[in-house]
């Protein structure tokens, strides 16, 4: 089972929007030397919406080859198409993913026997183990609790990634969910009490610019060291915030050129940070320690 910080990785850009192939190397180097215990690759946060077919598989690609079996690669394979999804998911595993992470479909507003009936044909036609994300603010398509349970009495699922902040659902999920399913928090804001409560890890934005604060955040959580991690998550609070002020990756982008880590690039729709919030997120990186 994948436990602990897992970093939903951003795509580096260039100022064109094409991709930065060095950037990439650079940041997954430096989440294996700062403690990330794993890697999402081309999540919402890493542009998938955005990138095009050989895209989206080629940055999978180059991150399984730099991490190098050094901690699991988490491919986001999901798509509102459950050929499409299957067709990813296929090719990800392939490429040597260590599991795949799949999006409820968008804005098709599947029943709940459509997205049983969805993620069953993924699982059934690839092997490789598969996280549900459960993502309704971006996806208009809700995967209920009793649908999850459905779903975790099929092998090859996993987990699921819960995003919607609702540490009550995740309290239920946890409860009537098989001990080895995970549950891991989609919401850096509520993620420690996630995890306090038996979740397995975070699946999180923050993780791109703190990585060594969010893997001792998980470390803490998983331990049961519960002021300990409230303390950090108190300290971290500000970015679990503010990184969200505009859509997501706009803020955590642009937090990172700040850094000099990667560049401003960002593909339309999607564009740079609104000059107005630039002191508010400097700051929330200066109150946290990062710069």
């Amino acid at each position: 089972m994948i436990r602990g910080s897992i970093v939903a990785l951003v795509t580096p850009m260039t100022a064109n929007g094409e991709i930065d192939w060095a950037a990439l190397d650079k940041i997954v180097d430096l989440h294996i030397d700062k403690g990330t215990d794993s890697i999402v690759a081309v999540g919402t946060t890493g542009e998938s919406p955005t990138l095009d077919y050989d895209e989206h598989l080629e940055v999978i690609k180059a991150i399984i080859k730099r991490v190098d079996g050094r901690i699991p690669v988490i491919a986001g394979t999901g798509a509102n198409s459950t050929r499409e999804a299957i067709e990813l998911t296929e090719r990800a595993a392939k490429a040597g993913a260590d599991a795949c992470l799949l999006v409820a479909p968008y804005y098709n507003k599947p029943t709940q026997e459509g997205l049983y009936q969805h993620f069953k044909a993924i699982a059934e036609a690839v092997a490789i183990p598969q996280i549900l994300y459960n993502v309704p603010g971006r996806t208009c398509s809700d995967i209920k609790p009793e649908t999850v349970y459905r779903l975790a009495k099929i092998d090859n699922i996993v987990g699921i990634k819960e995003a919607t902040g609702d540490l009550d659902r995740a309290r239920e999920l946890i409860a009537n969910l098989p001990a080895d399913f995970a549950v891991y928090s989609g919401d850096d804001a509520t993620a420690i009490e996630l995890i306090l409560m038996g979740g397995q890890g975070n699946i999180s934005v923050t993780a791109n610019v703190a990585p060594a604060e969010m893997a001792e955040l998980c470390r803490l959580g998983l331990a049961g060291e519960a002021d300990a991690a409230r303390a950090l998550q108190q300290k971290l609070m500000p970015l679990h915030t503010n990184l969200f002020v505009e859509a997501n990756p706009i803020p955590v982008k642009w937090a990172m050129a700040e850094m000099q880590l990667i560049g401003e690039g960002i593909r339309l729709p999607l564009t740079v940070l609104s000059e107005q919030y630039h002191d508010l997120v400097r700051t929330s990186l200066r109150e946290a320690g990062i710069i």
